[in-house]
């Protein structure tokens, strides 16, 4: 009998959106996409470092492409899904935190939060999906969560709110989608040791906090969600949809 054969990482042929494209968990997707065989399209608030972004790929020999996207701007995302797409594979990562005690929130504050972790993020996921029903197409949509939307924390709210909404929307957007052959996950990351991690953890206590839930007390590394992402992304997660795949080194086993 012939052996199991090993499953398929590569995306040859496929076109994958994602949004906060220019840094972070991002740009970290667009390099590995791309050397898989995507061509990837990278969009930012901040046009011109997505464009950047896009320039290193291309110039390591692969596709890519950058361009300015402000995701809460829900006609830009309906107008710029549809004359780019459709997309084989949408990173719906663009998002924002506000760590402030309850006591403390003010309307702005959910409405900034909220309005991209949630709203932005709904809109974009729903273009992707109505441009691959129109063209008849599979798909994966991959929403970038947190650890944060299965546990609360100290000044949370905002974002553990949000998370959580987003896994709830995940879990429905994967039963509406899934007899169109669309699947669509979380990807649910601890902190990882990034530039945008570093003014948090700076905070007195918060990294001592940190490493004592991280089970293996040390932050995550970039690297370590390249497996993950790439999974969510290729037909070698076909029968994942409405799923969380955590990796937070153990935060939330207890």
């Amino acid at each position: 009998m012939p052996l199991m054969p090993l499953p398929d990482l590569r995306l040859d042929g496929k076109r994958a959106l994602i949004t906060g494209g220019s840094r972070g968990i991002g740009a970290a997707a667009a390099d590995v996409y791309a050397q898989a065989g995507a061509e990837v399209l990278l969009c930012a608030r901040n046009g011109a470092e997505a464009e950047a972004k896009a320039a290193e790929i291309r110039a390591a020999g692969f596709l890519a492409q950058g361009f300015a996207l402000d995701v809460t701007d829900l006609t830009a995302v309906r107008r710029e899904v549809a004359a780019r797409g459709p997309f084989d594979i949408l990173l719906n990562n663009a998002g924002t935190n506000r760590i402030l005690p309850i006591q403390d929130i003010e309307e702005k504050d959910y409405d900034a939060v909220l309005g991209l972790n949630l709203k932005a993020a709904l809109f974009v996921a729903q273009a992707v999906a109505r441009g691959l029903l129109a063209a008849g197409k599979p798909g994966s949509i991959i929403n970038v969560s947190s650890q944060q939307g299965h546990t609360g924390g100290p000044g949370r709210s905002l974002y553990s709110g949000s998370k959580f909404a987003l896994e709830g929307l995940t879990k429905c957007m994967a039963i509406d989608l899934a007899p169109h052959n669309i699947r669509v996950n979380t990807l649910c990351p601890t902190f990882i040791d990034t530039e945008l991690t570093r003014p948090v953890l700076a905070v007195p206590g918060a990294r001592e906090r940190v490493l004592g839930k991280i089970k293996f007390g040390r932050l995550g590394q970039m690297e370590e969600l390249t497996g993950p992402l790439l999974l969510l992304a290729s037909d070698a997660s076909s029968l994942m949809t409405g799923s969380a795949l955590l990796v937070d080194g153990g935060w939330t086993a207890g």
